[in-house]
């Protein structure tokens, strides 16, 4: 199952379907390995996004859209560029409830952001791996999504096992559980370069390791920019 963009869906603008209990696997695209979202807003609910891969979000590519996605699972998806979802010009999506697992990409295994700023409420991100950045989520160019209630565990990468901020790029995490994440380089944790300060707030993030062990520098290691945390375990 191959083609150019959208393996089996491709919603382009004014077009905002509703998808429900579906399971979508084995497809391979050059972008947007599942699912398209171009300038469009579905609501993607109880689908399942399994083995997909494509150069651009291995799952699902969302070019200035937005979808609400409930209860889904993403899990061994393939990307150059996002394993899971990539989000890009100034995507916002809605994503609650949903777990990525065993995706893999060069950057941001589950996820990446470019430009864009997910709203993630009670997800799990769990052995997602990144050959370079961002082993569970890759942020860059001002991207500056939230999560509450998230937990990131055993997610790996060169840099930011769980998470790597680029390029101003000021995620707030609030409530989170970020533990047992990996770096072969720096911040198993957090990775944060190039003028981005994340804000974490509630949070726990313990037992991250990078090549310096497992102290503080590798759960939030920063190379330029000024995180900000507040009552929370580092």
């Amino acid at each position: 199952k191959s083609a150019g963009r959208g393996g089996r869906i491709s919603n382009g603008t004014g077009r905002n379907p509703t998808e429900t209990n579906r399971t979508y696997t084995g497809y391979e695209r050059a972008a947007g390995g599942q699912m398209y979202n171009g300038g469009t807003n579905p609501m993607v609910n109880n689908c399942s996004f399994s083995g997909n891969s494509a150069r651009y979000g291995g799952g699902m590519w969302n070019y200035g859209g937005s979808p609400t996605v409930t209860n889904c699972i993403f899990t061994d998806n393939i990307g150059g560029f996002g394993g899971g979802v990539w989000n890009t010009v100034d995507s916002s999506p809605t994503v609650t409830n949903c777990t990525f697992s065993a995706n893999s990409a060069d950057y941001g295994g589950a996820m990446l952001n470019e430009s864009s700023s997910p709203t993630l409420t009670a997800c799990t991100f769990i052995g997602n791996t990144a050959t370079y950045t961002g082993g569970g989520i890759h942020n860059d160019d001002a991207s500056s999504g939230t999560l509450t209630n998230c937990t990131v565990i055993a997610n790996s990468a060169d840099f930011g096992g769980r998470m790597n901020n680029v390029n101003t790029s000021n995620p707030t995490g609030i409530n989170c559980t970020v533990s047992e994440n990996s770096a072969n380089a720096d911040g198993g944790g957090m990775y944060d370069f190039n003028n981005s300060s994340p804000a974490v707030t509630n949070s726990i993030l313990w037992g991250n390791g990078d090549a310096g062990g497992m102290d503080e520098s590798a759960q939030i290691h920063t190379d330029s920019g000024t995180p900000v945390v507040n009552y929370s375990i580092v």
